[in-house]
């Protein structure tokens, strides 16, 4: 190719940035396309909520009422299963909706590290295989098979040598872990392994994105250390990661489901599950912003080179700024108030102070608060088990004032 059919193509992929979706594409969205139960860009939300909530929850209410499992005395009806309607009602529903969430955030990501020019001209063609590899991840058959095989093999495994059936329920009766009822064979062979491949399925596409992270941390960055997000131009990364919220609030529905019939069925107490809580949202938020770390040396270094260029150059600066004004070697009778030069020296000062104030991640305290209030908003209703609404009240109140 000669240069100049280079060059053409570097403007034609600086033109025509790509958008990007960890969410659109695999063989569950292909077939839920042919089903008419997803659009090309992941409409028909209500569809999807529907067929996800008829094939996991309401199967489970017909067979459990209807088949007379649901009341009867020594069993745990299943209208009272917290545990059960925050997996089906809550958690699932807020997985589904998050695809189409974190597709349309996540869109414009590739086009913003090109048209801000962090990535430069050169590195394009870099940046583009980069986004392919993504891609071709994301559409990978046999890692959706792989998915679907593990839940039916490890899964049923796990459910098999964990849960105990002590008294009967209504999904299954003491006697045996496979000892079900018509209800409990479709909550453990339909329902929690929908659930389970739906989850696992995003655990890979956090995976996709860490790995999409890393990749472009290893191209050269054109970072600017006085860009005022205090991060180099790579502010919006920081931003984007509180759109996996919905996800975090999903598992954390899981979890205050466990905990809530925990409590109230089994007499356990709230108060040693407050490890156990925090530690869950401490781990999930590292989980979402540590991957974001990869940038730190790069970010690092542009600070450091920053500050050094602009050191010199407030020395140099300075330096004539003294001479001129203060040394008195200026002859003439302009005077300092309202001069150009107090202007430029006070813009070079705020320069300097946004150079000093870079961070060497690319998100703040307000990111990670956003992400943590979203993966423990679940278990706030918990808080209603141990005191009343009034005290709940109180409580808040004397935190704030």
């Amino acid at each position: 190719m000669t240069s100049q059919g280079m060059d053409t193509g570097k403007i034609n992929l600086l033109e025509d940035p790509p958008d990007f979706s960890i969410v659109l594409g695999g063989p569950l969205f292909q077939l839920l396309r042919r089903a008419r139960l997803e659009g090309n860009h992941l409409e028909l939300l209500n569809r999807r909520l529907i067929f996800f909530l008829g094939l996991t929850w309401l199967p489970l209410f017909l067979l459990a009422t209807v088949g007379g499992f649901s009341g009867s005395a020594g069993r745990l009806a299943f209208l009272r299963d917290i545990e059960v309607h925050a997996r089906f009602l809550v958690a699932l529903p807020a997985f589904i909706l998050a695809e189409l969430f974190v597709h349309l955030r996540m869109l414009p990501v590739a086009r913003r590290f090109i048209e801000r020019r962090i990535v430069s001209v050169e590195d394009l063609p870099r940046f583009y295989s980069v986004v392919e590899s993504a891609f071709r991840l994301r559409n990978s058959v046999p890692l959706e098979v792989g998915l679907f095989a593990a839940v039916y093999t490890f899964g049923l495994w796990f459910w098999h040598n964990r849960f105990g059936i002590e008294a009967a329920t209504w999904y299954a009766m003491p006697g045996g872990r496979w000892n079900l009822t018509p209800a409990g064979f479709w909550y453990v062979f339909i329902s929690i392994p929908i659930l389970q491949f739906i989850l696992l399925r995003w655990y890979v596409r956090f995976f996709i994105w860490y790995r999409f992270l890393w990749q472009v941390s290893r191209i050269p960055l054109n970072l600017i250390p006085t860009h005022p997000d205090r991060s180099g131009g790579l502010g919006f990364l920081g931003g984007l990661s509180y759109t996996f919220g919905p996800i975090l609030f999903g598992q954390g529905a899981m979890l205050a489901g466990l905990i809530a019939s925990n409590v109230i069925y089994y007499g356990g107490n709230l108060v040693s599950f407050k490890l156990q809580a925090g530690a869950f949202v401490a781990f999930f938020v590292c989980v979402i912003f540590g991957p974001l770390l990869v940038f730190t040396p790069q970010m690092a270094r542009a600070r450091r080179e920053g500050l050094a260029e602009y050191g010199l150059l407030a020395e140099q600066y300075v330096s004539d700024f003294q001479e001129k004004w203060i040394d008195g070697t200026r002859t003439g009778s302009k005077e300092l108030l309202g001069t150009g030069d107090i202007q430029s020296l006070a813009d070079l000062g705020n320069s300097y102070t946004v150079v000093q104030e870079m961070r060497a991640v690319p998100f703040g305290l307000k990111d990670v608060s956003r992400l943590a209030a979203a993966t423990a908003a679940p278990m706030v209703p918990l808080l209603f088990l141990v005191w009343s609404p009034e005290d709940v009240i109180m409580r808040v109140l004397k935190v704030v004032f």
